[in-house]
């Protein structure tokens, strides 16, 4: 297993587009790779956008990413990096 602990940037958190945009980088890998806040520890699959959008992360929040599988690292380089840009989001 892999994990990383990330602040999310983007002033409108991980809804909508930035949601959309992650959970599409996420599709790319075969590993398992879930989300949570590391206040509540609630994980969600990282894939769902439905379970994503409910999460209702919010700009500011520490995420934890957590990935098991044959690419699990390349999953977590890959999401993290697009966490900690900002989402896409223009700075």
């Amino acid at each position: 297993m892999t994990n990383a602990i990330i602040t999310i940037k983007n002033r409108t958190g991980l809804h909508a587009r930035p949601a959309s945009d992650f959970i599409a980088i996420a599709m790319k890998h075969s590993c398992r790779i879930t989300i949570c806040r590391t206040s509540d520890h609630i994980e969600v699959n990282a894939k769902s956008i439905m379970k994503m959008l409910a999460m209702a992360f919010a700009q500011g929040e520490e995420i934890e990413l957590k990935a098991q599988g044959d690419d699990e690292a390349e999953a977590i380089k890959e999401l993290s990096a697009f966490l900690e840009s900002g989402c896409g989001e223009k700075q």
